[in-house]
């Protein structure tokens, strides 16, 4: 017997699941997410968001809660032999149209329990301490059985439950994982050395480069270090940490988390069951945490997904729920090779130079590091993400980013005279003049696009752009680039 009917169950409450249910509600979709857990996660797991993340928070309002938070680093230094190597930041300097050119460092607990109180406040549910047990699919609808015997019918199901994913199982949707034999230990603690802490990631070559230092948010640091066994202790972490670091020393005043994992590299053959389940984040691709990709990852698939399936839903737009695939398998698969090049040249190196080649490797995989580079589409503007930029109301400053809506399309037109046009409801239109001779409009002292009608997608990349003075009909542009 069907005990709930919804739009989209989440399975999963983890940061992807979370943002799924998240921006669902904000686009007035009714949402379920479901998850064994007891509640949001304490401490571990993640530790970055990235700048393209950044961006994304701001468009969904959670990137204040988030920022007083966390710590500021977009700078990286190598010591070898206990001596300074070289410090490097300009891969983030040179960003162009993005307003936080670093990482936030953050624990993935906090976005965690900031979703789950926005999802309280919303009167979303987050069916927690519950595990799903089946789900079938039609052509018109999803029935999730949960172990207490509660079936919950869905227009669609999204699986965001993890690398070993029940749900990717359920549909037998292959996963094949490379394993390259690298092993490594995580530790979060209250640390105390004569080496100075400071807000750069620092990676110290001994032998080899076998330990990353991670600046954190508070008085928190986090260690990477490359064991290669399964069997180690707490004390032959921080014994390869001293010896990397070697004349300075480091230990522990407290340990907040402690644990290992062996890197794993997989990227599922679909993401999606018959266009009506989805995969997200970890349960549709998995590899080495080089780089702080995999939450980001992760929650730009959300991003990617939920406008796509509001517009759905909602009867705007057709033919987009095949578009999730297509743009976000190859950004996992780039991913991978990202991660993958970095976590091996940790391991393997022929001139015995690890940290060094490991910057090099960051340098050449910035645009999967920062987020910014990713694109959906290879010539144009078209499928890249719109810049931030200040614009003006008045006297009044903002940003770009701080007008567009998640729940909608973007008509942005630079430079031209405001005309009366009728657009669907899905689509707001913003005009930007290029000089402040407006009263009561906005303006731009130096926009990074002139003369231009630029829509943009609902996760602020850009659909379509055009030339004003080729432009027939708005209307038309319009209707044309979203059909």
């Amino acid at each position: 017997m069907i005990n709930k009917e919804v739009d989209i169950v989440v399975v999963g409450a983890g940061p992807v699941g979370l943002m799924c249910a998240y921006l669902g509600t904000l686009c007035g979709i009714n949402v379920i997410a479901i998850d064994k857990s007891d509640g949001p996660l304490e401490v571990g797991r993640a530790d970055a968001l990235n700048a393209r993340t950044l961006q994304l928070l701001e468009l969904v309002d959670l990137f204040n809660d988030l920022l007083p938070k966390g710590k500021k680093c977009n700078t990286s230094s190598v010591w070898a032999s206990g001596k300074f190597v070289s410090r490097q930041s300009f891969w983030w300097d040179n960003l162009e149209g993005c307003l936080h050119k670093h990482f936030l460092m953050l624990g993935q607990a906090y976005i965690e329990k900031l979703l789950d109180a926005k999802l309280k406040t919303l009167h979303t549910k987050v069916l927690r301490s519950s595990t799903t047990n089946k789900i079938e699919v039609n052509n018109e609808a999803c029935t999730t059985t949960l172990s207490s015997g509660e079936q919950i019918k869905s227009k669609y199901v999204i699986g965001a439950d993890g690398s070993r994913s029940f749900v990717r199982k359920q549909f037998k949707i292959p996963f094949d994982i490379v394993r390259p034999q690298i092993i490594w230990a995580v530790i979060d603690g209250i640390i105390e050395s004569d080496f100075s802490k400071v807000p750069e990631i620092i990676v110290f070559q001994a032998e080899t480069s076998d330990v990353a230092w991670i600046p954190r948010e508070g008085e928190i640091d986090r260690f990477y270090v490359r064991m290669d066994t399964k069997t180690f202790s707490l004390d032959d972490a921080v014994e390869k940490i001293n010896r990397a670091m070697k004349p300075h020393t480091l230990k522990f005043k407290k340990v907040i988390w402690f644990s290992q994992f062996s890197v794993k590299e997989s990227v599922a053959s679909n993401f999606h069951y018959k266009e009506r389940v989805f995969l997200a984040g970890d349960s549709c691709h998995i590899h080495s945490v080089n780089g702080g990709q995999g939450l980001n990852t992760g929650l730009a698939d959300a991003f990617n997904l939920m406008w796509k399936l509001n517009m759905t839903l909602k009867g705007n737009t057709l033919n987009l729920l095949d578009t999730y695939e297509k743009e976000r398998k190859p950004v996992a698969q780039s991913v991978i090779e990202s991660s993958g090049e970095l976590v091996r040249s940790t391991k393997y190196s022929a001139k015995g130079t690890h940290a060094q080649d490991y910057i090099k490797i960051v340098q050449k995989r910035a645009g999967n590091i920062t987020g910014m580079g990713v694109r959906y589409g290879q010539e144009g503007l078209a499928g890249t993400r719109i810049f931030d930029f200040e614009i003006f109301y008045n006297e009044k400053k903002t940003r770009l980013y701080s007008l567009l809506d998640y729940t909608k399309y973007t008509l942005l037109i630079f430079g031209s005279p405001k005309e009366k046009i009728s657009l669907p409801d899905f689509v707001n239109i913003l005009y930007i003049h290029l000089n402040d001779n407006v009263k009561n409009e906005y303006w731009s002292k130096a926009p990074p696009y002139k003369k231009q009608a630029i829509l943009v997608r609902p996760d602020s990349y850009i659909q379509a752009i055009v030339p004003i003075d080729k432009i027939k009909s708005i209307k038309n542009f319009v209707s044309t680039s979203i059909r």
